[in-house]
């Protein structure tokens, strides 16, 4: 049997108004159920994943700070807190943003929202999610100047720069580059540039395609350097240094810092993990992710470190110089190294690769909360955001020169002497981003259903979830609230032992 279509206006002649409200209502409904989905953006498989996680997590702070951090702190004594501390902070956070981005499947303030009223708690944690997109815009607004700095860097060693050079020339070369404003906001704007590139072409097609290229290239540059170091360097020396503990440096001062080290590197506590978790297809573990992620990060900071290190002591150099390390320290060595233009460049187009992965995952905490509130596209998302974030840095960028003598807060007595980016520096590492991994382990361990962790962890009720939830709803709010007071100078700790 054959049925013509019924005309429209003939259906309403039929039905009457009853039709077009069973229509609106189905429409509706139909909404509802379209909001209610999880991001239609998602990961090909666990290597993408993996390889976005890593990235994010193997930043400037793996590459640049740890090398430094161990040399100031006396080597292998630091290096055994900072382990501790990945264990007990840093793995449980992980593993927790993890839980709440696939659950909630959307941005870090949606996935917040929607996994506390799916708990029966407050939607309101949402606001949570909210503070983790604003501290990590901020620390992206200054994060690409010093990007920046990497990208100036790279055609600078290739032209060979740096060779012949005395230290006091690599410091002249180095302040000529902060001292002028408009070098430093056009590589800032290029480092920027690059990472909305990436972002606005969508997960798959964009950040995917990104990480699975760069991380697996930035391990291949970090293992021929780290050849090049034991064939020409000093290897045993640096061994040494790293792997004799030397427990009287292992003050509780040291010992906080070095689980700071961790906690501010990797980047727990902002929501990036959500963000990207929410993109998570559900044959992922979890828990084995984000051991693989912590372990490939530790991997890539001890191969800087044996990079670094042999040439440092190789040419009898500072190994605790400090943050002038990679920009004040080691060009001296590529100065006068045999082949030192190339081994110098690889090691700039390094940190750029570092650098860039972990900026495209705080350009897409922006961007995926910004499509989801707004409603607006990817792309216009992704610009927008990179062009207020690229306009804010340029307060760090003259920090370093025009504005260096001027002091937003001095009427504050902790800031009186710190300029506009050591104002913002201040504020992200030390008051929000402490706060946020607060406030997480603690929506982890006593707020989200205990169902939902374990369904998402794909284990169950048993010894692992008992030490999870002490380790995300004690340890780690306790530890994280001592660096807090600590960095904010209310303790003081000892600092020798």
């Amino acid at each position: 049997m054959r049925f013509s279509p019924v005309p429209p206006a003939q259906a309403r002649a039929w039905f009457g108004d009853s039709m077009g409200v069973r229509l609106k209502v189905r429409e509706h409904k139909c909404r509802e159920n379209m909001s209610a989905q999880p991001q239609t953006q998602a990961w090909s498989g666990r290597f993408a994943f993996l390889m976005a996680t890593v990235g994010s997590a193997v930043g400037l702070g793996s590459i640049w700070k740890f090398p430094y951090m161990v040399g100031a702190n006396g080597g292998s004594a630091f290096l055994f807190a900072y382990l501790v501390g990945l264990v007990i902070l840093i793995l449980p956070l992980m593993i927790g943003e993890f839980v709440i981005g696939r659950r909630g499947g959307k941005s870090a303030v949606g996935s917040l929202a929607k996994v506390a009223s799916e708990s029966g708690a407050t939607r309101a944690w949402g606001i949570v999610g909210g503070w983790g997109v604003l501290t990590g815009f901020l620390i992206l607004s200054f994060y690409s100047v010093i990007g920046g700095w990497t990208v100036a860097y790279v055609p600078q060693a290739l032209s060979n720069a740096f060779s012949g050079k005395s230290p006091e020339d690599v410091g002249a070369l180095f302040a000529k580059m902060l001292a002028d404003p408009v070098g430093l906001t056009f590589h800032h704007a290029v480092f920027m540039a690059l990472t909305a590139s990436v972002v606005a072409r969508g997960v798959s097609e964009g950040i995917e395609r990104a990480v699975t290229l760069l991380m697996p290239l930035m391990f291949l540059i970090l293992m021929g350097l780290v050849g090049y170091a034991f064939m020409t360097a000093d290897m045993t020396k640096a061994a040494e240094f790293f792997f004799k503990p030397d427990w009287e440096k292992l003050t509780p001062a040291v010992a906080l810092s070095a689980v700071g080290l961790g906690f501010f590197s990797i980047g727990t506590g902002i929501g990036a993990m959500i963000t990207y978790a929410a993109y998570a297809p559900r044959d992922i573990r979890l828990g084995e992710a984000a051991i693989w992620t912590i372990a490939a990060d530790t991997f890539a900071s001890f191969l800087a470190a044996f990079a670094i290190f042999p040439l440092v002591f190789a040419y009898n150099l500072n190994p605790g110089e400090g943050a002038g390390l990679m920009f004040t320290t080691l060009p001296i060595a590529f100065g006068q190294m045999p082949g030192g233009a190339f081994v110098g460049a690889a090691f700039f187009f390094l940190l750029v690769i570092s650098a860039l992965a972990s900026a495209i995952s705080l350009l897409e905490l922006v961007v995926a909360w910004a499509t989801e509130r707004f409603g607006i596209s990817r792309g216009t998302a992704a610009y927008g955001s990179a062009l207020v974030c690229w306009g804010i840095g340029i307060g760090t960028v003259l920090s370093f020169n025009n504005w260096s003598a001027w002091f937003p807060l001095s009427s504050v007595s902790a800031f009186e002497n710190k300029t506009f980016f050591d104002v913002i520096d201040y504020m992200t590492s030390n008051i929000m981003l402490p706060l946020g991994g607060i406030f997480l382990g603690l929506f982890v361990g006593w707020v989200m259903s205990k169902q939902a962790v374990l369904e998402e962890l794909g284990i169950a009720d048993g010894p692992a979830w008992r030490v999870l939830q002490f380790l995300l709803g004690v340890v780690v709010p306790i530890v994280i609230f001592i660096l807090f007071v600590v960095n904010l100078g209310f303790v003081k700790l000892a600092t020798s032992g």
